[in-house]
């Protein structure tokens, strides 16, 4: 088993439990996995394989295929769990999956880590993954480290040290997807620095606006029309910070005693 794993489960399932499972050994009566989270075996009886009649049990099952299962018993004296194919949802396979895809790339990332500071992987995550886990998820913390910085890891008592290391792994690693809105301004003002006071409208804009989750950008389409292109995470933040920085680049140039409008592009 993985070294993280074995920190980050519990040594048997719970029933209930939706588990990642590699089919092992295909019998006439159902089939034997592997759980992958726990280094365990278990039992994919027949009649919980599908809810419509099975011809041919290999139809639904073959050796070597990832399934997600779901824990029917537990009995830890004779080391026996049974598990169900049919009773998962496909929205919880789908959830699983994803989740479990997390867990993985989580899992390369902090060996990546271990490697780059010379660190056993199990002190890494004692150190770190611990609370990165608990706090945020272990993937999804490595996502806010790119998004942040060092200081999203370091005010939940990550060592500063640390801390740098696996920032500095995300951002080689992982690649936030980012969506782009823009919209135009024009603006015109009459008076002899009408230039400045403009540029100043668009740099006090940028200032008062809260951007560490945002990138903005400024160029001139043709005077009086300027352009503002935001890229963001989501369709709603990028949004949002169009429109409040749009306002407020418009609404420094008419105090000022200009003029200003803008027009959000598709």
């Amino acid at each position: 088993m993985n070294a993280v794993l074995a920190f980050n489960k519990q040594e048997w399932p719970e029933v209930g439990d939706l588990v990642m499972a590699t089919v092992e050994n295909v019998m006439d009566y159902g089939a034997y996995v592997e759980l992958d989270e726990y280094d365990k075996k278990g039992l994919l009886h027949i009649s919980e394989i599908s809810s419509s009649w099975i011809r041919n049990i290999r139809d639904f099952v073959r050796e070597g295929q990832k399934v997600v299962l779901k824990v029917l018993r537990v009995n830890v004296e004779k080391s026996h769990i049974d598990v169900s194919l049919r009773r998962v949802t496909k929205r919880e396979k789908i959830e699983k999956i994803m989740s479990w895809k997390k867990e993985r790339k989580a899992e390369a990332l902090l060996r990546s880590v271990a490697e780059k500071t010379g660190l056993p992987p199990e002190e890494i995550y004692e150190k770190a993954g611990v609370v990165m886990e608990k706090e945020y998820g272990l993937y999804e913390a490595f996502e806010k480290a790119v998004k942040e910085g060092v200081e999203a890891l370091t005010k939940i008592g990550v060592p500063e040290k640390l801390s740098s290391a696996l920032v500095e792994v995300a951002e080689e690693r992982i690649h936030i997807p980012m969506v782009k809105v823009k919209g135009i301004v024009e603006l015109h003002c009459m008076k002899p620095n009408g230039v400045k006071i403009i540029r100043e409208a668009f740099l006090n804009a940028e200032k008062s606006e809260k951007t560490k989750d945002v990138k903005l950008r400024f160029y001139v389409v043709a005077a009086p029309r300027y352009c503002i292109e935001v890229l963001a995470e989501n369709y709603k933040l990028a949004e949002a910070t169009l429109q409040g920085v749009a306002q407020k680049v418009v609404s420094n140039v008419i105090k000022d005693d200009g003029q200003g409008f803008f027009r959000r592009e598709k």
